[in-house]
């Protein structure tokens, strides 16, 4: 197997800048192989705001200037490209919904299929670009027969291939991500841009969900759904207390449930299932957390499907480890049964498949069997 078959020959590069430290490296490093690249700054907020809140959100106007000053400083053309409409329409709107259907969702990964890999890498092929360079963690490997594959980063710490295993072949075929190969810390990072003259390079990294700049989730969704009390019941289905909308709750949450009637054993209780038909939230003990099984939709593959069953590792959320499971494609939905109980999976985030350091694709998880109920069949 080899690197990215970009580096081989000069490429013209769309460089996408969100006005971070990471973009706008990647960007520096894929002009100093000799691309030919133009930045390109994704305008996703229809009233973005002027100013960021530390670490929280990003699409900001001060976002812009910041990857405009880097642009500049690595003598690219840059330009500011407005997505507002198609991010709102796939991607918070589809976060929304996802919520009000008690479901929850990665809006990361659908930005990256939706937008960055979609409608920026559609609008670039049709202008003649060769590839979009991002600053993500992530490398891919071409095959001697041609094919791409997704790997993980070198750095496993800084690796972020699960917010990418949406990406399709033909996807990966025009992607280009510089800092994959590097075995360095965030801080070298920074050091590289503050030595490339990069004023980002003491920028604080975003970490929130990008289009609610408070990382007030539950607020975000009160406005946009509007507050309904329902109840909040136990597995046997007696109330033990009430809350102001479901959308507020996710799989495997603790703190905030406001119940005043304490459990029988005096131990903590968790989110079990969120009901959107009926308001219904149910909490109940920790050991009801774990799954045993799941079925997952909507499968997207980094290259050809795989045919009958087999063993993989999966990571079921952005910053989690890895499980061993058996997973098949059955009539078209991936059905994975884990080797050992895994605790808080919830319907609508996504499983991603690794064979080593491969990423073989992803899936949209659409319910789950109990561990206990696994055993027992």
């Amino acid at each position: 197997m080899t690197d990215t078959p970009q580096r081989t020959r000069p490429l013209r590069v769309l460089a996408a800048m969100s006005g971070g430290v990471d973009s706008a490296v990647a960007a520096a490093r894929a002009a100093e192989a000799g691309h030919d690249v133009t930045g390109v700054h994704l305008a996703l907020s229809a009233n973005p705001q002027s100013f960021r809140t530390g670490a929280r959100g990003c699409c900001t106007i001060e976002d812009s200037r910041d990857a405009r000053r880097a642009a500049d400083v690595i003598g690219i053309p840059f330009y500011v490209w407005d997505l507002a409409d198609r991010f709102r329409e796939d991607v918070v709107e589809d976060f929304v919904a996802e919520y009000e259907a008690g479901r929850t969702p990665n809006p990361c990964l659908r930005c990256n299929e939706k937008i960055k890999f979609a409608a920026l890498l559609d609008k670039a092929l049709a202008l003649g670009f060769d590839a979009v360079c991002t600053g993500h963690y992530a490398k891919v490997v071409t095959l001697p027969d041609g094919s791409r594959e997704l790997h993980r980063a070198s750095d496993m710490a800084k690796d972020q291939s699960y917010v990418l295993g949406v990406l399709d072949e033909r996807q990966l075929a025009h992607a280009l991500f510089p800092l994959g190969d590097t075995l360095t810390t965030k801080d070298e990072i920074r050091a590289e841009a503050e030595r490339r003259g990069l004023a980002v390079a003491k920028k604080p990294d975003s970490h929130d969900i990008c289009f609610i700049a408070d990382g007030d989730t539950q607020g975000f969704l009160a406005r946009r759904l509007g507050k309904a009390e329902g109840d909040i019941v136990d597995e046997s289905g007696a109330k033990v207390g009430t809350h102001e909308g479901a959308f507020g709750f996710t799989i495997g949450q603790r703190k905030g449930l406001r119940i005043g009637t304490p459990a029988a054993d005096g131990k903590p209780r968790y989110v079990l299932d969120i009901s959107p038909v009926d308001n219904t939230v149910t909490v109940g003990p920790a050991a009801a957390l774990d799954v045993g099984a799941l079925t997952a939709i909507r499968p997207r593959w980094c290259g050809t499907a795989p045919a009958g069953p087999a063993r993989y590792t999966a990571q079921l959320r952005a910053h989690g480890g890895e499980t061993e499971v058996g997973a098949e494609l059955v009539d078209g939905e991936l059905r994975v049964t884990f080797t050992e109980p895994v605790r808080g999976v919830a319907p609508g985030q996504a499983i991603v498949l690794y064979d080593d350091t491969r990423v073989v694709g992803s899936a949209t998880i659409a319910s789950t069997v109990r561990a206990a109920d696994v055993a027992r069949a």
